[in-house]
């Protein structure tokens, strides 16, 4: 018995890092497409791609880098260690997005450029809330984000909305690219975000309970919470 309840538990535990890596692959992806768009980037990719300009190294390096510090920043904010899931897309964020940077093509129409951008915050902010999801440890920004809501009260939006100008004004300083897309994304990630992140809660939490009541159809729906204690949603 002990047995089976442990391969539950294991089977809990990697179907939610599976939805953890998918998630930050889709988020890379969209930050990714929207740098080829070209119409603007993501407040935190102007301060990116503005520090490569000064300093160099690749987009990615940046991403990084920055997200050290961010992550510290959280850290001290809510006063616990970041979680290793936190640590793991500070790292993995980087890698992807300069990965799907060199496999996407340059774009010179700019019907095909639009599309894009609208593609690229959609999918990027479905990301963010499919990773956010497991309850693995946000990322440094995302991780940024929930805890200066847990600690002000403010909504997800708002919270978001500000990080985001603020970002973009120091990278703007810097010399990064800010066009329209910044604009739009600015104002479109915050409300895709707050839809996004519960539709990924339920989304985990009833793949993951479906998987458990398949394997022991005997004793009917057992609670994730049964076992590891981390569905609890964040913030």
């Amino acid at each position: 018995m002990q047995n089976v309840s442990q391969g539950r538990r294991f089977q809990t535990i990697g179907l939610r890092w599976l939805f953890f890596l998918v998630g930050l692959m889709v988020m890379s992806f969209g930050i990714a497409l929207m740098i080829r768009a070209e119409l603007g980037i993501a407040p935190w990719e102007v301060l990116h791609v503005g520090l490569m300009q000064q300093i160099g190294f690749t987009v990615g390096t940046w991403s990084i880098l920055t997200g050290l510090i961010v992550l510290v920043g959280s850290s001290l904010l809510l006063k616990e260690w970041p979680k290793l899931g936190a640590v793991i897309n500070m790292i993995l964020v980087g890698v992807f997005i300069d990965l799907f940077l060199f496999i996407l093509p340059q774009v010179h129409l700019t019907s095909v450029s639009w599309m894009m951008l609208i593609a690229s915050i959609l999918i990027n902010g479905y990301g963010i809330g499919l990773y956010i999801a497991p309850g693995l440890g946000a990322g440094p920004r995302d991780s940024l984000m929930l805890a200066l809501n847990k600690r002000t009260g403010w909504s997800v939006q708002r919270v978001r909305i500000l990080l985001e100008v603020t970002v973009l004004t120091v990278g703007w300083l810097l010399g990064g690219p800010v066009f329209l897309g910044t604009l739009l994304y600015c104002v479109g990630i915050g409300y895709v975000v707050g839809i996004t992140l519960p539709h990924g809660r339920r989304l985990v939490q009833t793949l993951i309970e479906r998987g458990i009541q398949h394997e022991d159809i005997n004793k009917g729906s057992v609670r994730v919470n049964d076992y590891d204690g981390t569905s609890k949603e964040i913030g």
